[in-house]
């Protein structure tokens, strides 16, 4: 509640417009003025500097009064009979639902514009999936991030009201795709809502309540009167929460992060989109998010088989859907678990005064001379999220570094400290580096390495200041030899 004391002439001034504006939901009491809205953002933008600015409120007082109605439209509750002109004005009629199957439709968001997830960049931009199943009991799959509610309740309301829905079902907690329910919840009131058993409870630590989540395990069902959704736990793929909801009579997965990429698309199937996109969205995604729990994808891939599961359509909540090639997208989740070793090596480095780069230099030539195939990636112009996508099926990694402040180089530190975090298996690797006086930067390097279970290759190589003619020739053989390494390997 924000409460903006302004003097009586102002009173009157909104008493006037309370006439011509009879659902802003506005109340005067002489001297006192009470927005009836609670987004706390919204309260403390208002609080801080509403009640500092009387001329600027007496100069815009109605176009504020048609922002706060506006802001309100966002926080109805079921019984406000503001409700009806709210979803007339702000669910604009473009948002429309999208038919991804009879009955099943995609009432999600598209944020063209995000560029970064937990540390990965986002370059194409994402998509909050959330889906319909117009069932004789209307159930909704997951929500989106709550900047995005409106353009979700703008879709739902092309297909039903949303008042209709009675049931949802949270299968990943992350506030992504619950960051709506709460809201929703409210809102809507549904029968029931649905989340795994960690998924109660990490939605009872967001929402600070537990109350209205019903928890199901391993293998329970729920029928919707015409169809029947199926529960799988997949802990840990990529949070403890993380469920699959099988849609029996549509042979249809909610795959919630699994399977998914970041990727904004006015296309919402996979089969509209162009492969080499695909490709490298989906293994960007998977290295950047799920490679430190390839065990438990393995796992989970064997589960799925020996359920006897008939898939025509994966529904993931991240990027396109799939309905052509689903045995492709399998293949693919377990090639990158697996992780076999193959001929290719990724050079990554720093450099200060290109002393390191010339080492690197020479280390590809030699890998290169042995056959290998090289990934060049300098962290001035190369993002971590870029190292994590080469590393996937790579064989070799291969790390330099010059010294700073008897430390590794920062861009270094923070790549090494990603992908560490990520967990890549099968690989080799040696470290190298320049430095002025101290030189600590390359054996802090082996150390990571080792710690990474990368299997190291030969000494490591360092120069003083710019590496001589020897120096390079050592560099050069480093790279012949993890080539050959590499093809021993591979066969």
């Amino acid at each position: 509640m924000i409460q903006v004391h302004i003097g009586h002439t102002i009173c009157r001034i909104v008493e006037q417009e309370q006439e011509r504006e009879t659902t802003t939901e506005i109340t005067c009491t002489h001297a006192i003025i009470k927005f009836n809205i609670t987004l706390s953002s919204i309260d403390f933008f208002f609080h801080r500097y509403l009640c500092t600015c009387q001329s600027f409120i007496c100069k815009n007082l109605h176009k504020i009064i048609k922002f706060l109605t506006y802001v309100r439209a966002f926080r109805v509750q079921p019984n406000d009979t503001f409700f009806q002109k709210t979803r007339r004005e702000t669910m604009t009629n473009f948002y429309k639902a999208v038919p991804i199957s009879d009955h099943v439709f995609w009432v999600g968001a598209i944020d063209w514009n995000s560029r970064d997830f937990h540390g990965y960049t986002t370059r194409r931009g994402t998509t909050y999936n959330a889906y319909l199943i117009m069932a004789d009991k209307i159930t909704l799959i997951d929500t989106v991030r709550i900047p995005f509610k409106a353009e979700m309740l703008s879709r739902i309301a092309s297909v039903t009201e949303p008042k209709d829905i009675e049931i949802m079902v949270s299968n990943h907690s992350e506030m992504d795709h619950s960051g709506s329910l709460q809201d929703l919840m409210a809102l809507v009131q549904p029968n029931a809502v649905y989340a795994s058993a960690m998924g109660a409870k990490t939605l009872g630590k967001i929402f600070h309540t537990e109350k209205g989540i019903t928890p199901l395990k391993d293998g329970d069902s729920i029928h919707l009167g015409n169809m029947t959704l199926a529960f799988l736990e997949t802990r840990m793929l990529h949070w403890p929460d993380s469920m699959f909801a099988y849609l029996k009579e549509k042979k249809l997965l909610f795959s919630h992060d699994a399977f998914g990429m970041h990727l904004a698309t006015s296309e919402r199937f996979a089969d509209e989109i162009d492969r080499t996109i695909l490709d490298y969205e989906g293994a960007t995604y998977y290295a950047n998010i799920l490679l430190p729990y390839s065990p438990l994808v393995l796992k989970l891939m064997e589960k799925v088989t020996n359920l006897h599961y008939e898939f025509d359509m994966i529904a993931p909540d991240h990027g396109p859907i799939w309905r052509k090639n689903i045995d492709k997208v399998f293949e693919n989740y377990r090639a990158w678990a697996l992780q076999k070793p193959t001929k290719k090596a990724v050079i990554v480095y720093s450099t200060m005064w290109h002393s390191t780069e010339l080492m690197a230099r020479a280390i590809s030539e030699g890998l290169a001379e042995g056959g290998a195939s090289v990934r060049f990636l300098s962290l001035e112009h190369n993002h971590r999220s870029d190292v994590a996508y080469e590393i996937l099926d790579a064989g070799a990694l291969i790390v330099g570094s010059p010294t700073l402040n008897n430390n590794l180089f920062p861009a270094t530190a923070d790549v090494l400290t990603y992908l560490k975090g990520l967990r890549p298996r099968n690989l080799i690797g040696a470290a190298f580096g320049s430095y002025g006086w101290s030189g600590e930067s390359v054996r802090q390097l082996r150390d990571i390495l080792n710690d990474m279970k990368v299997e190291i290759v030969g000494e490591d190589i360092t120069a003083q200041h710019v590496p001589d003619s020897d120096v390079l020739t050592q560099c050069f053989a480093l790279g012949v030899r993890i080539a050959g390494m590499l093809a021993e390997r591979a066969e």
